[in-house]
């Protein structure tokens, strides 16, 4: 199977052991109980569930946009498929919703960003997570900010001038906010980049969930330079 990260929208790991055993456990963390997350969330409402992470209860299923794409969740058997195209979505999407239904609780985004390390027991794994996702985009972009901008405007960034000259918020999920952030080097400092959270992303996704939406930001942004 493809691993996850590159379903997510990213590359290959990063190199370094941490980062792959830090992968591996992500990867693992989605798949291991499907049928229990889907028992789960029918133990809810589709009208509870969709006021609760920002969906449509509508004609027997829940649909909401996925990085901008619309999705339809058939209910009760928790089938995802691309509304646009009828065709069913894939193992690791499958189970990125049921995730994201099983988690959310309606709290409102926060308005204030935050370090994967700041995410529930985000401190164990951060070093790994920076490999897979600033670092990423600190190699890919760090001569060239203005590539970054134009990656981050094509896919349909908001610019976040408060935070940083070259900082964008993305929206994946409805109730999910991530932000890139580009700071170029100069001759004496590297360039650095990190991806960051809103303070609110755990109460509709597990931290390793958010590892991978994290990475799939990054993934998504050098695909769009390449574009």
């Amino acid at each position: 199977m493809t691993g996850l990260t590159e379903k997510a929208g990213g590359g290959p790991p990063a190199a370094g052991r941490d980062a792959e055993e830090a992968h591996q456990r992500w990867e693992a963390s989605m798949l291991r109980q499907l049928e229990t997350l889907r028992a789960e969330v029918r133990a809810q409402s589709p009208e509870t569930l969709a006021a609760r992470c920002g969906a449509r209860s509508h004609a027997g299923c829940l649909s909401f946009n996925y990085w901008s794409r619309p999705v339809s969740i058939t209910w009760p058997a928790l089938e995802p498929e691309w509304t646009t195209e009828g065709a069913p979505c894939s193992i690791f999407d499958c189970a990125m919703f049921l995730y994201y239904l099983r988690t959310a609780d309606g709290a409102p985004l926060a308005d204030r960003w935050i370090g994967f390390r700041d995410l529930p027991a985000g401190s164990f794994y951060n070093q790994a997570f920076q490999g897979y996702s600033g670092d990423r985009l600190a190699r890919a972009f760090g001569a060239e900010p203005g590539a970054f901008d134009d990656a981050a405007s094509s896919l349909a960034g908001l610019r976040l001038p408060a935070l940083a000259e070259h900082a964008f918020a993305f929206q994946p999920l409805p109730r999910i906010r991530l932000a890139a952030v580009l700071w170029p080097g100069d001759d004496e400092f590297p360039s650095r980049a990190s991806v960051l959270f809103d303070a609110a992303a755990s109460h509709y996704m597990t931290t390793d969930g958010l590892a991978l939406l994290g990475s799939g930001l990054t993934g998504r942004m050098e695909k769009a330079r390449r574009a």
